[in-house]
C-alpha cells in the first residue's frame, strides 16, 4: 500500500467487538486479567494500550521503520534518545537547531555528564573532525529550525558508518514529516517527531514518537525507557494522532502550495531582506532539497530589513497569522524567533545560528493563498 492509503488503514482495522469503523479510544490506566499474569496484550497503560499501539503501528509504516514509540511530548521522545548515552559519553549536533533541543543537550544532558559539540555539518568533513572516541549520538535537524539548512543525511551516515565503535545517526524529522522525507532510508538510526506539530495537524495536542530502523538493542532500551520513565500519551491524545495522520499527505501538499506562494512573495518585498525556504531556487542547498526530499515542506524564515522594531510590528499587526510559538497546524502561525522560539539561547549562539533581531519564522498553513499574502502585504506596510 502507498503512503496515504497506509495512513488510512494500518493499525486502524474495524474495532473487533463493534466493528467501529473508527478505532475506540480506551481510557482505562489498567486491565482486568483472567489470572495473574494471562493477559490479552495489556496490564496497564503506562506500559501499553491499544489506542497507543494503534498510533505507533501506523507511525512506523509512514516512517519506514520497524517499529515506533510514542511520548507525551517532542521533547520527551527526543530525551529518549539521549538517555542511550552514559555519563562521560558526547553527542555532536548540528547548528540550525530548535531552541529546546539546544536546551536539552547542552544544559539537561550536561547535567547528566553527557557533553555537546555545535557543528554546523553543511560540510560533512565537519562532522568527521569533531567525532571522538566519546561520541555516541549525532544529531541533525533537516530542515533546520528556524534557518531551514538541508543537511545531507546520506553523506553524514557516510561518515558514521566509518567510524568503530558507530555512533547513532537520530535526525529530527518534525518539519519534512514522514511524508516528505525518509532519512532511515537514507542511513539514520532514528527519526524523530514532535507530533504536537504536522502530525497531529490541528493545534490540539502535544505528543512525541521515536521510529527505529530496527528493533535491535537500541530499540529494547527506548522501549525500557518509555516504560519506566512513564512520559506517554494519554489514549486520547494518541486517538487525536492517529485522525491527524489520516490526512497528513493531503495537508502537506497544501502547505507547500501556500509556502511557496508565501515565500515568493517574500522574497520580492522592498522591506525583507532575506529569505530561507528550501524550494526557493535562492536558498543554498535547493537542489540537495530535491534529491533528498519529495517536497519542501510549509515553513519559511525571513529576515526584515528594519531589525527587532519592524519584526515586533509585522508579527502583532498580521490579521490570519497568529502570533504563536508552535507550527504545522492548519492555521497559520508567526513567531518572532529571538523572542518566542530560541529564547533560550544567548544572544551570540542564536548569531553563530544566523538569527538576527530582524528574523520571523512563519507556519504557513492552509487557508487561501490569496489571503495569506494579503494579509503579510498589509502588515508589512506598517
Amino acid at each position: 500500500m502507498k503512503f496515504q492509503t497506509r495512513a488510512l488503514h494500518i493499525g486502524q482495522e474495524p474495532d473487533p467487538a463493534t466493528r467501529a469503523t473508527v478505532i475506540p479510544i480506551h481510557p482505562t490506566s489498567t486491565f482486568t486479567l483472567e489470572a495473574p499474569g494471562v493477559t490479552k496484550g495489556y496490564h496497564y497503560s503506562r506500559i501499553g494500550n491499544p489506542t497507543r499501539a494503534a498510533l505507533e503501528e501506523v507511525l512506523a509504516s509512514l516512517q519506514g521503520g520497524a517499529a515506533a514509540l510514542s511520548f507525551a511530548s517532542g521533547t520527551a521522545a527526543m530525551w529518549a534518545v539521549v538517555a542511550l548515552l552514559k555519563p562521560g559519553e558526547h553527542v555532536v549536533a548540528s547548528l540550525d537547531l530548535y531552541g529546546g533541543t539546544h536546551q536539552l543537550l547542552t544544559k539537561v544532558g550536561a547535567h547528566h555528564g553527557i557533553t555537546t559539540a555545535i557543528v554546523d555539518m553543511r560540510d560533512p568533513s565537519r562532522l568527521e573532525a569533531a567525532l571522538t572516541p566519546a561520541t555516541r549520538l549525532v544529531w541533525v535537524e533537516t530542515p533546520g529550525n528556524p534557518m531551514l539548512t538541508i543537511l545531507d543525511i546520506a553523506a553524514l551516515a557516510g561518515v558514521i558508518g566509518r567510524r568503530s565503535p558507530k555512533p547513532y545517526l537520530c535526525v529530527d524529522n518534525t518539519f519534512a514529516t514522514p511524508y516528505f522525507q525518509d532519512p532511515l532510508a537514507l542511513g539514520a538510526d532514528f527519526a524523530v517527531h514532535s507530533t504536537t506539530k504536522y502530525i497531529g495537524g490541528h493545534s490540539d495536542v502535544v505528543g512525541g514518537a521515536v521510529v527505529v530502523k530496527a528493533k535491535d538493542a537500541a530499540y529494547d532500551a527506548l522501549k525500557f525507557h518509555q516504560s519506566a520513565v512513564g512520559a506517554v500519551p494519554s489514549p486520547f491524545d494518541c486517538w487525536l494522532q492517529v485522525r491527524g495522520l489520516k490526512t497528513l499527505a493531503v495537508r502537506m501538499r497544501e502547505h507547500e502550495r501556500n509556502a511557496g506562494a508565501v515565500a515568493s512573495f517574500l522574497a520580492g518585498h522592498p522591506a525583507v531582506s532575506w529569505v530561507s525556504y528550501p524550494g526557493l531556487t535562492s536558498h543554498p542547498q535547493h537542489d540537495l532539497a530535491k534529491r533528498q526530499m519529495t517536497g519542501f515542506g510549509g515553513m519559511v524564515t525571513c529576515d526584515l530589513k528594519g531589525g527587532e522594531k519592524a519584526a515586533m510590528s509585522l508579527v502583532t499587526r498580521t490579521r490570519i497569522f497568529g502570533c504563536a510559538t508552535s507550527l504545522g497546524g492548519v492555521e497559520s502561525l508567526i513567531a518572532y524567533v529571538p523572542v518566542m522560539t530560541h529564547f533560550h539561547m544567548a544572544e551570540e549562539e542564536r548569531a553563530r545560528q544566523g538569527i538576527t533581531p530582524g528574523t520571523v519564522r512563519l507556519s504557513v498553513g492552509i487557508e487561501d493563498e490569496d489571503d495569506l499574502i494579503a494579509d503579510l502585504e498589509q502588515a508589512l506596510k506598517s
